[in-house]
């Protein structure tokens, strides 16, 4: 899984010429589901995002995650994420997840946010939805996280002892 994070004054999202959901400040997620992701990718990578340290603190350092903050997250389920441009100029998304498969991990992935932070602080687009995005990105700050990146050489062995 790939989530492209942005940290956020405010986000809308728009459906249909009406504002389907809107936070305040947090971050906007837009997640890319591959075709071999699973549930624990989907929980690795749902507590990498409420766990990233992208706001300023007191000495103005990116210090404090989201809950810190008591900041929402707007998560907008992105395909794209997973283009391929090697060959010409028409992006493939054969590595996506098909779209039955790509679902069930997005609300899965929202709902281990939901382990972190209070449910109304969780908002999402529709999924499979052609949407609109309105957002003041703050900083600007832009991670990208992917699943297939260890964490880190201590949470990798964890990760194996817990199976």
């Amino acid at each position: 899984m790939k989530a492209l994070v942005q940290r956020v004054r405010v986000a809308k999202v728009w459906i249909n010429n009406h504002i389907y959901n809107e936070i305040s400040a947090g971050m906007v997620v837009f997640l890319g589901v591959k075709r071999d992701d699973n549930e624990k990718d989907a929980a690795q990578l749902a507590g990498k995002t409420t766990r990233l340290r992208i706001f300023p603190d007191e000495k103005d350092r990116m210090n404090r995650n989201v809950c810190d903050i008591d900041g929402e997250i707007l998560v907008i389920s992105q395909f794209t994420l997973y283009a391929n441009t090697r060959k010409g100029n028409r992006p493939s998304f054969i590595n996506a997840a098909p779209p039955a498969q790509a679902e069930i991990l997005y609300n899965q992935y929202v709902q281990c946010l939901k382990n972190d932070l209070p449910t109304e602080a969780i908002k999402t687009g529709r999924f499979r939805a052609s949407m609109q995005i309105e957002m003041i990105n703050d900083g600007p700050v832009t991670i990208s996280l992917d699943s297939d990146q260890p964490l880190c050489a201590e949470s990798s062995d964890l990760s194996h002892k817990l199976d």
